[in-house]
Parts: structure tokens; C-alpha cells; sequence
């Protein structure tokens, strides 16, 4: 089972919804050396496939994105013997384009977090894990194609800045992220995919827009209470949008699990201490991390 095993992250939205359509489910409470994960992770089939189902945010959405242990998470994974992670996470848009609703598949990051820990190998050695293509390109791709299939309005790429929260931006920093060239505005994108690609596994981010970021006036007259409601709304939508296309990746026929992806040998060339200067105790409680 640990080969075929997808991993699967809910954010804001998913997390509490996609627990409930898992069936044959069995939760496992999971030690790692960097704490306990979010929540107990749900074992089950979603489905065609088994999957291991983990709620960022913790039951009743109670960790803020920055206490969610990011590292935790990635680790509890990797042992129960995940090697794929779709991972879902609400967004705001930075572009005129991307509209409520609407799903993107990330391809890149521009990381703004200063909060959280970002590498499992601190105090152990020095690490290096190549970042240029933060995703899994064969897994993004594969999403992209079946969502091809499918009567839901997507988008194959966009750069998604992830900030440190829990406030969201001034207009000043959304106008200025929109300059960087970024598409998307979140805030648990990273250190997620520097943790999973670290873990050597691969990681794909499906955004779902709750909203257009303040760089874009609201429309006159709107109170506050109407526009909550309607970016509840349309998180609920891109949430329904989001389980119709998971389902569909499940049904497929295409292989979700890869030995030979380059993110599955992240670790090949990234570990730069001498062993002869590495704590073989320490190293060996991260062994998890290169199987």
C-alpha cells in the first residue's frame, strides 16, 4: 500500500469537506521528531486510490498559517510512506484573469515567510535542495491535462507569493506583488514545498481563488458583511470545483507515483557536510526523509 499511497493537504476550504467523502477511513496519530502533524492523518479511499488526507489547518480550522507545523506534517507523511502530495490551498487573485472561483496550478513561489522552520536538516548539516522548479512538473502537468476533461475554469500555471500573515496585505504590498510578478496572494504555499521537496517527494499545489487581493476596489456600496458572504461563497464553489477534479485525478489511469521524477532523488546531490562532520544520530532520525 505505501507505494500507491497519495498524499493529499486540505487548506482553507478542502480540509474540513474532503474528510468526509473518504471512506474505509482509519486516522493515525503520527510522531515525528519535529512534533505532532496538524491533525491526526486519515487513511482511506478516495475513490480508486488510497489516500492519506491531512488537514492543514487542524479540526475546526484552529492553527493560523503561521503555527501549522509545516515540518511536522511533511515528515508524518513520508513515514506512513507518502511519496505524491497534491496539496490544496485558498488564494486571492492578483490578476485581472484569474477570477474568483477558478483553480491554478502553482508552478512558482515568491516565499515572504520569516516565521517558520524551512528545512528539516538544521543543526544536522548543511542541506541544499535544488528550487528552480518548486513543483512537481510531471504531477502539475498531469493535473492541468485532466482538468482538461473536466467543465471546471483552471489556469496551468501562476506565481504564488506567500506571506507571513495572519493580516492580509496593505494595498501598497498587493500593488507591489502584482510589480514582482506574482499571480496569486496566499499564506501556507511555503514552506510546504520547500519541506516536500526536501522529503524528496512529489508536490503539487492546486490554488483555489476565494477573491481578487485589494489591490482591486471593491464595487461601491458594498458593506463588509456582503463581501464576506461572498467570498464565503466563492470558496465553497472553488471548493466543489476542487473535489470534482480530484475526483476525476483519482479515477484516472495515470501514474500518480513515479520512482524515477526527479523529485523522488532531490537529496542526491544536496547533502555538502563530510559525513565525518555529520551526528550519525541526529541524521539517522531523518532517515525517513531519504527512503
Amino acid at each position: 500500500m505505501a507505494e500507491q499511497l497519495i498524499g493529499m493537504i486540505g487548506g482553507t476550504g478542502l480540509g474540513d469537506t474532503l474528510a468526509e467523502q473518504i471512506v474505509d477511513a482509519e486516522l493515525h496519530d503520527i510522531d515525528t521528531p519535529f512534533g505532532k502533524p496538524s491533525a491526526p492523518i486519515l487513511v482511506g479511499r478516495y475513490g480508486e486510490r488510497q489516500v492519506a488526507f491531512l488537514n492543514r489547518h487542524g479540526a475546526g480550522h484552529t492553527l493560523c498559517p503561521s503555527e501549522v507545523p509545516y515540518a511536522a506534517n511533511i515528515f508524518a507523511l513520508k513515514k506512513l510512506g507518502v511519496h505524491t502530495v497534491i496539496a490544496s490551498g485558498a488564494v486571492g487573485s492578483l490578476r485581472e484573469d484569474i477570477a474568483a472561483t477558478e483553480l491554478i496550478f502553482v508552478d512558482q513561489y515568491i516565499d515572504k515567510t520569516f516565521k517558520r522552520k524551512s528545512s528539516f536538516f538544521e543543526g544536522v548539516a548543511a542541506v541544499h535542495c535544488e528550487m528552480a522548479q518548486p513543483v512537481c512538473a510531471n504531477l502539475r502537468e498531469m493535473l492541468a491535462k485532466t482538468a482538461k476533461n473536466i467543465d471546471v475554469k483552471t489556469h496551468p500555471e501562476g506565481t504564488y507569493v506567500c506571506m507571513e500573515g495572519p493580516q492580509f496585505s496593505t494595498r501598497a504590498e498587493s500593488l507591489l506583488h502584482r510589480a514582482w510578478g506574482g499571480d496569486l496572494i496566499g499564506m501556507t504555499g511555503m514552506p510546504e514545498a520547500k519541506l516536500a521537496r526536501e522529503a524528496q517527494m512529489c508536490y503539487a499545489m492546486v490554488a483555489l481563488v476565494s477573491d481578487y487581493d485589494c489591490w482591486k476596489l471593491h464595487e461601491y456600496g458594498k458593506d463588509r458583511k456582503t463581501l464576506l458572504k461572498e467570498i464565503i461563497g466563492n470558496l465553497a464553489t472553488a471548493t466543489n470545483n476542487c473535489l470534482e477534479l480530484l475526483r476525476a485525478v483519482l479515477a484516472g489511469p495515470e501514474t500518480l507515483v513515479c520512482d524515477e521524477c526527479s523529485c523522488r532523488h532531490s537529496l542526491d546531490l544536496a547533502v555538502w557536510t563530510d559525513n565525518g562532520h555529520i551526528d550519525s544520530a541526529k541524521m539517522e532520525k531523518l532517515s525517513v526523509l531519504f527512503e
